[in-house]
């Protein structure tokens, strides 16, 4: 009986990757929108126009896991790009990036300190991007910038850049910031004030001293988060990272609750799990009338 339970759930399991994959490569979005499904913890993908956006595809079949992905690393063929925020195996997962690499039409951006383990992964040089933080960098459909993250601390190098980032993407008239692994540093605010963000995914699982004390680096917590989108004045906020590891988890309903509490206007977004999720950007759209 056991056997066929194993086979029933890997069954089940590749009909709702093969229906997720054709989903995001059949729907549909318009100037001013973006499509997003979240795949749990910090991977994303995101659609806008005909260009789809992994970021820290996390695929791997892991007992640690509360939830299994919902399709593997070998049905991803649709992605335009793939980008990666840090080298932690819940970011940069060797087994998803492994098969990744042999998709001959993506192009990868990491960390410079990520540029040995995604050379050995099989990625060729000419489709990785070194992710050089500040700078814009025009791609297929989208531009992308690269920004510092601090995981607990910033670790930068001058060969290396930062070895943290988040990720700043224009994509179909939005701009969406995903912020990879972060708190709060010096800094922080202004400049994602200055770029006017569409939609914001933040970390909100925390911190603490006996997390720490389990080699567990941690971010910002919910409130942190909260007021962190309040100040940057994020026109639309989605909490990441609370959900794939039991010892390293929050619920993201507390987010919620302390946004209506002390910020009733600021709209924000649960992503329910392997959802497909459609942003409007009124912003967008309204220049687009003029």
């Amino acid at each position: 009986m056991g056997g066929v339970r194993s086979v029933t759930n890997q069954t089940d399991n590749k009909r709702t990757g093969d229906a997720m994959i054709r989903e995001m490569n059949e729907t549909h979005v318009p100037y001013g929108m973006l499509a997003i499904w979240f795949l749990g913890q910090e991977s994303v993908v995101i659609k806008g126009g005909n260009t789809i956006i992994y970021i820290d595809p996390y695929l791997a079949a892991q007992k640690s896991r509360v939830f299994q992905a919902p399709f593997r690393p070998e049905d991803v063929t649709n992605a335009t790009y793939c980008l990666i925020t840090h080298e932690h195996s819940d970011h940069l997962d060797p087994s998803t990036l492994g098969v990744l690499a042999r998709n001959g039409g993506t192009v990868f951006m990491a960390p410079g300190f990520c540029r040995g383990q995604m050379l050995d992964l099989g990625v060729q040089s000419e489709r990785l991007l070194d992710a050089v933080t500040g700078q814009w960098r025009e791609g297929d459909g989208v531009r992308i910038k690269p920004v510092p993250a601090a995981h607990e601390e910033l670790d930068y190098e001058p060969s290396r850049d930062h070895r943290f980032v988040g990720y700043l993407l224009e994509l179909n008239g939005v701009t969406l910031y995903h912020a990879g692994d972060t708190v709060i540093y010096p800094g922080l605010i202004d400049s994602l004030k200055a770029e006017r963000i569409d939609l914001g995914m933040l970390p909100i699982n925390g911190r603490d001293a006996f997390r720490g004390a389990k080699g567990l680096i941690g971010n910002m917590n919910y409130r942190e988060a909260a007021e962190l989108a309040v100040a940057a004045e994020m026109e639309t906020v989605i909490p990441l990272h609370y959900d794939m590891f039991a010892g390293n988890s929050e619920k993201p309903g507390y987010f919620v609750d302390y946004l209506y509490e002390h910020y009733p206007e600021q709209k924000c977004h649960v992503l329910a799990r392997f959802e497909r999720f459609v942003y409007v950007s009124a912003a967008a759209l309204t220049k687009k009338e003029q």
